[in-house]
């Protein structure tokens, strides 16, 4: 009873507090990107998809219990908006963009904080750069109005790729999306499927086109202040595994080093991780994507790990590999040398207009001169040494708004 009393006092404590700055400024939307960066995104839509089409992309869906909402990438990318339920249409004609949202929960707000809803309909184009703000109960009857429906063969882009959300890439929702379609008892259809049913029933006059390969070709070129966001997401990486680093030592679950740089992901404003992390001890470094992170780290082992954050939207991809105990022992010695000599010639040939394979070509002759002299205390991993000179297979990826980010290099 001693703790309910003061827990009503501490609430009634804030709330006088907070009254006296209910009239400061409330951050309820990014500032990374300028109003004009949106403008510019959208712009390139209304070129792609012609006059005589509109697009019409959905936000992530309303979240279920007491958890913190994260919109798709495709919604963030175009519009900056972190709200649930909304929608984005684009009209080709009219070259206007109009955001829908629910109308305002007073219940909700009241229990969770300030949730931008269609009543905000004047600070959200100011935020955003959007010419209206409608309830989306709206959204049909202006799909009526566009002006569009009694045109020849009127286009309707949407996205019919896999909508990215938190720490999910593209092509690992595509295998889990495989995955459980495969399964006869609960094979189910994609929201994104039931989205474009749900238009093509409702507007049959529409052709559904995907509008994916338009903004996968967007995002691939990265603007400077998205490369800023995402090196900063690099350096919070880098600072996240040098604190799993000092908390290693022999007996140490895996899970305990994803503990000690996730705190590092948050203290420096990070949302969370960019993708589940890869912490291997021991033979778990072998797999490429060993994400259970259960076993206990052993005097002797070396330990992997690859980890970012979901920093402001935008993650990275760093990797790293240390001894157990802290001391490399000469056979790890040696192949963490060649590693760490093989990384830095790769560097001294990665620039503009040269390919993958160029790159991988040139520094095998740097490595295969760095070899001459080299021993190994293990045969096998001479060969493996030998061997990866000349594997060409994932030399790279893109990274930006997910880990394995969208489009094709």
């Amino acid at each position: 009873m001693i703790l309910k009393r003061a827990s009503f006092f501490t609430a009634c404590l804030l709330f006088v507090t907070q009254l006296t700055s209910f009239a400061q400024e409330k951050h309820y939307y990014q500032t990374d990107f300028s109003i004009v960066d949106f403008q510019e995104r959208r712009s390139q839509i209304f070129e792609a998809i012609g006059n005589n089409s509109i697009a019409l992309i959905q936000g992530a869906a309303s979240i279920t219990g007491f958890k913190v909402f994260r919109q798709t990438n495709t919604f963030y990318y175009l519009c900056g908006l972190e709200s649930e339920n909304a929608y984005l249409l684009l009209n080709g004609k009219t070259k206007t963009s109009t955001i829908y949202l629910p109308n305002r929960d007073k219940a909700r707000e009241s229990s969770q904080g300030k949730i931008l809803s269609a009543e905000d309909a004047d600070l959200i184009k100011k935020l955003t750069g959007v010419e209206r703000v409608r309830g989306y109960g709206s959204l049909a009857n202006d799909l009526v109005g566009t002006g569009l429906i009694n045109r020849g063969a009127p286009y309707l882009y949407t996205p019919l790729s896999p909508a990215e959300i938190g720490n999910d890439s593209r092509d690992e929702i595509l295998h889990g999306q495989a995955r459980a379609a495969s399964d006869p008892w609960d094979s189910q259809s994609t929201r994104e499927a039931r989205f474009k049913k749900l238009i093509m029933e409702r507007f049959p006059q529409f052709e559904i086109r995907d509008l994916s390969p338009i903004l996968d070709a967007m995002r691939l070129i990265k603007s400077p202040k998205e490369i800023e966001i995402i090196r900063n997401a690099t350096e919070i990486a880098g600072l996240a595994i040098m604190e799993a680093m000092r908390s290693t030592s022999p007996g140490v679950y895996e899970y305990q080093l994803d503990a000690a740089a996730k705190y590092i992901f948050y203290l420096h404003g990070a949302q969370g991780d960019g993708y589940p992390s890869i912490i291997g001890g021991g033979t778990n470094a072998y797999m490429g994507h060993y994400f259970h992170k259960r076993d206990v780290l052993k005097d002797g082992d070396l330990v992997l790990m690859d980890y970012a954050p979901d920093y402001h939207y935008y993650t990275s991809d760093v990797t790293r590999i240390w001894p157990v105990n802290g001391k490399f022992n000469k056979k790890q010695a040696a192949l963490y040398e060649f590693i760490v000599a093989y990384r830095d010639a790769l560097f001294r040939y990665i620039k503009p207009g040269i390919t993958s394979n160029e790159v991988l070509n040139k520094a095998a002759v740097d490595m295969q001169e760095y070899l001459i002299g080299k021993s190994f205390v293990n045969p096998a991993h001479l060969k493996a040494v030998q061997n990866g000179l000349t594997f060409r297979g994932h030399f790279q990826h893109p990274v930006g708004m997910a880990v394995h980010d969208v489009g094709r290099v």
